[in-house]
Formats: structure tokens, sequence, C-alpha cells
């Protein structure tokens, strides 16, 4: 499987856009500059599109087509509006469970989760815009399928996400090592939404001042983290044990 829809050139890019196409990131080479450029830095930020300056060597990498400085990879996946799936979702359940990826970079991990979500019956995952790993090929692969079957919301800012969802009367969860409560001493019985954090830096420090409680997993030996989509399936897994 291709790793995405690729497309290619300045207008090309801008046309996309503005046809609403779901774009995941534009590569845009380091130094480019003109009109049409311009126009399209303007439309990427008025779409608030993840994007990148890169090298012209890392566009020659990805493809072998005359990009003229600019690739864009087209998601090939559909992407929900927050409203649009918290709103579907709480109008036919009565115990909803959300999943939040906090700037979660690895596409393989992405797919992982997203998985281990479909096997447990999370009704619906929301990332941010920028800084997220995209829907790729590979994500697709990883996750089985799965990121056809489970609903994905794309969001400007997670924190805003946090505050709907609390406002919509979902307990928010943030698995953090920084906490004395364990996985075992919190209720994911209700409503829920479970927060994971990116493998490296985990929970942005402004979201977690956000949430209804966090919890951490016990670790006995001598490593001081798992693998993120491994401590998702363990959240996740809880939360299917409590509600049996």
């Amino acid at each position: 499987m291709e790793n995405t829809t690729q497309i290619y050139g300045i207008r090309a890019i801008i046309e996309a856009i503005k046809a609403e196409k779901p774009i995941d990131k534009v590569f845009i080479q380091k130094g480019l500059k003109g009109d049409l450029f311009k126009e399209l830095e303007t439309v990427i930020r008025k779409n608030g599109i993840n994007s990148s300056y890169v090298p012209i060597e890392k566009l020659n990498k990805l493809t072998r087509n005359n990009h003229q400085g600019v690739i864009a990879n087209i998601s090939p996946i559909r992407f929900y509006e927050l409203e649009e799936l918290v709103e579907g979702v709480i109008a036919k359940k009565e115990t909803p469970l959300f999943l939040l990826l906090d700037q979660l970079s690895d596409v393989r991990n992405f797919g992982a989760i997203i998985r281990t979500a479909e096997c447990t019956g999370v009704d619906g995952i929301i990332i941010q815009k920028k800084g997220t790993a995209p829907v790729t090929g590979d994500t697709i692969k990883t996750s089985a399928g799965a990121a056809f079957k489970v609903p994905i919301a794309k969001v400007d800012h997670l924190k805003d996400a946090v505050y709907f969802l609390q406002s919509s009367g979902i307990k928010i969860i943030a698995a953090t090592e920084k906490t004395e409560s364990s996985i075992y001493d919190v209720s994911f019985k209700e409503g829920c939404a479970i927060i994971m954090g990116a493998e490296d830096v985990g929970i942005s420090p402004s979201i977690l001042k956000a949430v209804d409680a966090k919890a951490k997993l016990p670790l006995l030996g001598e490593i001081g983290s798992l693998n993120v989509s491994v401590a998702c399936g363990v959240f996740l897994y809880e939360t299917v044990r409590q509600r049996s």
C-alpha cells in the first residue's frame, strides 16, 4: 500500500486545500519565493494545515516527480469535526469512550493504537492537526484496517477538545506517571476520554492541568516507561474490565 496519495505543485495544492481534500501535511522547500507561494502560505495558515519547511533533498526523497518545491500528502481516510463526532456518539451511547492523542509522532504507534481502540470499543479518536503523526499507508497497515472503522477527529488545539468533552459530561483521564494514583484506583465506568501523551515528553503540562483525573501504570522493572501503544492498550482494557 502506498504511504499516501501525494500531489505536487503550488497551484495544485492550493486548489486541493480549497476543495477541502483531507490533507495531512504539506512539505515546502526552504527559500521558496513568489506571489503564488505567498498565496499557498496564506491558504495553509487559514485552513490550519500541518506544514513544514524542508531542504530540497527531502522533497526529492519523497517523490521522483517534478514537485516544484511543494508536496502535499492526502490522507486515505475522512476526518470528522469534533462536535460532529462527540455529539453523534453521545446521542447513541450512555457511556462513551474517547481517546485523545497528544502530539503522538510515530505512524506505527498510531496504527497500533487505532487497532487496539477498535478492539476495545473506542467511539472516537481525537488528535491535533499540527504535530501529530499523519494517517499514512503504514498507519492503515499497522491498524489492520481499523483506521477505516474508528472515527478520527482533528482539532486545532487538544485543550479545546478537553473543554468541549468536559462540557458534554465526559470525564477526562490522563495517562501519566506524574501522579500518585494507580490506574487501578481510577474509575473508567462513566463516559470518559483517555489522554495518551507523546512518546518522548508525555502529555503537555497545560493539558494535564485541565484533566479530571490522572492515572499511572505500576512499573516493576528498571525501565521507566512503556511504549505508548502498549500503555494505551492497558488503559483501554482496564476500561473494558471495569465496564464488563
